[in-house]
């Protein structure tokens, strides 16, 4: 901050009593020693002399906006007047004011960029503006002199350069920076509006409507603003070294790791000659217990070679007892065999009379049940040709008695037609055959035909309703090319005029938002239906923030849908910035993703597509066969779950999915393509309705000829049954003779078949007897053989366990002989190591293993290790690392701390400041009121950073305090005038510039505003006031404080403008 702030936030005066922590949203009223507190500190000024540093001498400008040539202005130490009509070029001083001292072009509110102020058809403009500097706070007096010059130069491209002078023009510096520090220096604030208001700034401020706006207004005018965002750039700092000094602590335990390395290595290098006297000794030691060892390794060699040969007698003791064995088994199963085979010579001499006497008797049996089906047959027909005849028989009756009632020769002429009908009878018969084939073939012909009709009836039924969705589409197509929203449904644009009808009238807490393929486009439209195909219904889906909002909607879509076709509506939390999806999404070289693909509106519809579908993880792929090449030839790419093809197909790594839509609804461009190609379709769905009916009703009429057709041949089949009825008569008689034949036949079968079962009866009654005796012989054989294994097993144990033996003990044999001799060989070596036997009580591996660690000790302190005073000097520097290292993370410890305790203490005094701030601005607001006998109020809310005012002409009892808005032109702008003037009085800057500040006012309004303003330069002459107006100022009192710079309309063709003053005394140096 500038050195003028610090010592107005240390003057002791706003300090002169301790204060209770206070906030701003409390009671505005001033008790009475705050006003005099406040009166004071106002009058106090007056005494000062007039200002030394930062006030402006003056001002020249060259090709400066449509000005050649102004200036120089001398501008005076501390009331200046500029006033003109409009064109002379106030505003353009007022401009060149804030450009010239460093500010941005947005800044004037005259331009977006520094080239528009270069004047039409020159190449550059030049600001030269002369600052003040003088008395004990001038910037480097001893380099500049009392005054600075700064001039700058504005290219046709918009780039600038800066000149910082002398007092005597000696060029000093060219740099931003050196700027930039003599303005803080001074105080200097261009971009404050309390230091220069423009007349766009005043404008906007006298229409704002926002209460936000104000508190801005006053947070950058008394640089509250600025110090609030130093206090936050300090705990950002503060985070900062909080990240460092853990980093620190991190790396400071690998510095005293390495610090304990070094250490280490340094203790090491005496034990080296150490640990070389102890591996010699281990090497003694381990060339004697490698002799031990071997001989404690014979020693149960040679007890296990004593033990196996003592058991030598017992094997073959055992094999002898067997053998005795096994030969007993043998005999006693030979003699029990011979007994056995006697007794099946006897069975085998019966078996073939018993196999021919059972071969009889099946074939008899065959014979006699053959002859008993044929019988039961007959009998069966012939009880059906019975009643058959019967009932032929009756009908022959009826037609005797109608005949019997005819003449004789009707009688003749029905018995010649009886003998012709008998002779036709046999074709007829024939003829009912192949009519009852037909039959069968034209019932089966109207069951297919029915079926078929049925078949027509359904596809019909399909056309028609396709025909009826591609006409809708149709229309709604139609529809959408004068409301695109349409595509998404015929209701949609109403239901969308009745959201936002719900949201100003405040039932939607905010407003939703859908459907969601409305927010979408896509880079490139051959993946139109891929993308559909992958959003499906979510095209038509609304989003909500909360499930109030999603209620109120539901209620909405049930006036224009029924409950199962309404669009899906999500409710998620609005966000205004997209996910980073960057981690888990799926990225390939040559294929887009469908996030990447499309173009969204809306952050809120983004979020929702990548919380419901995973777009950022499926790939486009328009080529099906690289879609299967992708995901299924190989491994799918990294986060890809699957893929989508322009045809629409869907692809996963394992699995492939055709799509049955072949063109896209909701997201194509193309509507007249696209209705083009409905029409087609239409037309097509037409064509083949008129086709499915007209086959519909070539069946009908096929089944009903072969349907008239069938009933013809029942009928023709009922008229040849009544022939039948003599026919059957002599089928009747054939079967009765046929069934005495097979009667007889059958009895004598019976008689040969009882004679055959009773002869293989007799014979298996021998058969039983024989192996009734043989059986209890099968089971001693059967013993007996059973024994006789099991003593050759037992045998064969023992002979393989002899064998076993004898191998072991010639095995146990030549492994002692190998250790003897390595024995030998063992103690050879041990003797030219160590002459002298030693008792060694540890392990060969014991031993060897301390060794391989003494000698890899050894060789890695040998490899690492370099002279000792190599190993000292990196001791040193890794002790002093560690040191510093340390030392640094502990003060950063202690800064951390010590700045934890400032910053409380500095936001405490921050608030302080800001409420002594308001407490004065509200003062001063009121008591310039009063000086026309207004009344106002001015309302700080700091916690939600709103300023409210307020402004009631005339007496405060009479009427209600209104808002500023409801002022007219000249009371706004004395309003305002009390403000910036209330703003002034606290806020500290060297100079003050103000544009046609009274342009809105009356007469009275003006007078008492100029009185004001300059009551009060009075009281602050080490300031200086700029104040730009087109009025004539004539009326100003005569006052060597006051200068009036008059500026002329420029003549044609005149390049320099003339200026008078009305004045003409210069202030003292």
């Amino acid at each position: 901050m500038g050195k003028r702030k610090e010592e107005s936030f240390s003057n002791p005066g706003l300090r002169k009593r301790p204060r209770q922590e206070y906030t701003d949203e409390s009671n505005d009223e001033l008790d009475e020693e705050e006003h005099s507190e406040l009166q004071s500190d106002s009058t106090s000024s007056s005494q000062s002399t007039s200002g030394e540093v930062g006030i402006i001498e003056s001002i020249q400008l060259k090709n400066f906006m449509c000005h050649s040539m102004l200036g120089p202005f001398q501008f005076g130490s501390n009331v200046n007047f500029v006033v003109g009509n409009n064109g002379s070029g106030k505003s353009a001083v007022l401009t060149a004011l804030i450009v010239g001292l460093g500010g941005k072009a947005t800044t004037t509110n005259r331009g977006s960029s520094l080239k528009v102020f270069v004047k039409d058809g020159e190449t550059s403009a030049d600001v030269s503006i002369t600052l003040r500097n003088r008395g004990k706070d001038a910037f480097k007096p001893e380099v500049y002199g009392s005054s600075i010059i700064v001039t700058q130069h504005i290219s046709m491209d918009g780039s600038r350069s800066y000149k910082l002078k002398s007092k005597t023009g000696a060029l000093i510096s060219s740099k931003k920076d050196e700027l930039t520090a003599i303005l803080d220096h001074f105080n200097i604030q261009v971009d404050n509006p309390v230091s220069v208001l423009t007349q766009e700034m005043s404008k906007h401020f006298l229409q704002s409507k926002n209460e936000g706006d104000k508190y801005k207004f006053f947070m950058k005018a008394t640089q509250l603003e600025q110090m609030k965002a130093d206090y936050s750039y300090i705990m950002q700092t503060k985070s900062r070294t909080h990240e460092q000094i853990e980093q620190g602590v991190g790396l400071l335990q690998d510095l005293r790791q390495h610090y304990v390395e070094k250490e280490e290595r340094y203790k090491s290098i005496a034990f080296v000659s150490e640990m070389e006297t102890n591996l010699e000794a281990l090497k003694h030691k381990m060339a004697w217990a490698v002799v031990s060892e071997t001989e404690k390794e014979m020693k149960p060699i040679k007890d296990s070679i004593d033990i196996e040969e003592g058991r030598t007698e017992k094997y073959d003791q055992k094999l002898k007892e067997w053998q005795v064995k096994v030969n007993e088994a043998e005999e006693k199963y030979k003699a029990i065999q011979d007994k056995l085979e006697k007794i099946s010579e006897e069975a085998q001499a019966l078996q073939p009379q018993c196999v021919c006497l059972k071969a009889d008797v099946q074939a008899k049996r065959k014979a006699y049940n053959e002859a008993e089906a044929h019988y039961n047959r007959s009998r069966t027909e012939l009880k059906r040709l019975e009643k058959d005849d019967e009932q032929l028989w009756k009908r022959i009756e009826e037609l005797k008695n109608s005949a019997d009632q005819v003449s004789e020769s009707e009688k003749l002429e029905r018995q010649k037609k009886i003998a012709q009908l008998k002779e036709q009878l046999k074709s007829i018969h024939d003829q009912e055959v192949m009519m009852v084939h037909e039959m069968d073939q034209f019932q089966q012909a109207v069951y297919k035909s029915k079926e078929e009709h049925a078949r027509l009836q359904r596809e019909e039924l399909d056309v028609k309703q396709a025909l009826d969705s591609k006409q809708r589409q149709l229309k709604e197509l139609a529809d959408s090319k004068t409301n695109r929203l349409k595509r998404f449904g015929q209701h949609m644009p109403v239901l969308l005029e009745e959201i936002e009808g719900a949201y100003r009238k405040g039932h939607f807490k905010h407003k939703p938002i859908g459907p969601l393929g409305a927010f979408i486009s896509l880079k490139d439209a051959e993946l139109t239906l891929a993308v559909e195909t992958c959003l499906k219904s979510l095209l038509q889906a609304f989003c909500c923030d909360n499930h109030h909002d999603e209620r109120m909607l539901q209620t909405l879509m049930s006036k224009f849908y029924s409950s199962g076709y309404r669009p899906q509506i999500i409710v998620s939390r609005f966000r205004n910035e997209v996910y980073d999806v960057r981690p888990r999404a799926v990225h390939h070289p040559e294929f887009p993703s469908v996030l990447t693909a499309l173009e969204i509106d809306n952050a809120v519809v983004a979020n929702c597509l990548i919380d419901m579908r995973g777009i950022e993880t499926i790939l486009l792929i328009k080529s099906n066969p690289k879609a299967r090449e992708v995901m299924q030839s190989k491994r799918p790419p990294k986060n890809c779950r699957e893929a989508f093809t322009a045809e629409g197909d869907q692809v996963f790594e394992r699995r492939y999915y055709s799509s049955d839509n072949t063109r896209p609804k909701f997201l194509s461009k193309d509507v007249e393509a696209e209705i083009s190609h409905l029409q087609k379709e239409v037309e097509n769905k037409m064509a083949q309705l008129s086709t499915s009916q007209c086959r519909l009703c070539s069946n009908e009429n096929e089944t009903r000829q072969n349907e008239d057709y069938l009933n013809r041949r029942r009928r023709q089949q009922k008229e040849l049954q009544e022939d039948e009825a003599y026919e059957n008569k002599h089928k009747m008689e054939s079967v009765k003779r046929d069934m005495e034949q097979q009667k007889g036949k059958m009895e004598d079968s019976k008689i040969i078949l009882r004679v055959a079962e009773r002869k293989l009866e007799e014979i298996k009654e021998k058969l039983h007897q024989v192996e009734e005796i043989a059986s209890p012989v099968k089971d001693e054989l059967n013993q007996a053989d059973l024994e006789v294994e099991k003593s050759k097993h037992h045998w064969q144990h023992y002979e393989e366990k002899q064998k076993e033996h004898l191998a072991s003990i010639k095995k146990l044999k030549g492994e002692l002989a190998a250790k003897e001799k390595e024995l030998k060989e063992k103690i050879a070596q041990a003797t030219q190591i160590c002459p002298q036997r030693i008792e060694v009580n540890r392990t060969v591996k014991s031993l060897d293993t301390e060794m391989n660690r003494l000698r890899d000790q050894i060789n890695s302190k040998r490899d690492h290790h370099g002279n000792r005073e190599e190993i000292i000097k990196q001791l040193i520097e890794a002790k002093d690392k560690y040191q510093d290292a340390e030392g640094k993370v502990k003060n950063l410890k202690k800064f951390i701390k010590l700045l934890d305790q400032i910053m409380t203490q500095r936001y405490k005094m921050y608030q302080q400041f800001r409420r002594c701030l308001t407490l004065r601005c509200k003062f001063y607001f009121d008591f310039l009121l009063c000086q026309r006998s207004y009344s106002g109020k001015m309302s700080f809310d700091h916690k939600n950073e709103t300023l409210s005012i307020t402004v009631q002409p005339g007496d405060i009892n009479k009427a209600a305090l209104n808002d500023m808005r409801s002022l007219s032109g000249g009371e706004r702008s004395f309003s305002t005038v009390c403000f910036i003037l209330s703003l002034w009085s606290i806020a500290e800057s060297p100079f003050r510039c103000l544009d046609e500040f009274d342009v809105f006012m009356d007469m009275v309004n003006r007078r008492i505003a100029m009185d004001m303003m300059l009551k009060m330069a009075d009281s602050q002459r080490h300031r200086q006031f700029i104040l730009l107006t087109p009025q004539s100022m004539s009326s100003l009192p005569t006052s060597g404080l006051i200068r009036i710079l008059r500026m002329q309309d420029p003549e044609r063709g005149q390049t320099m403008l003339n200026f008078q003053r009305r004045h003409q005394e210069e202030e003292e140096d």
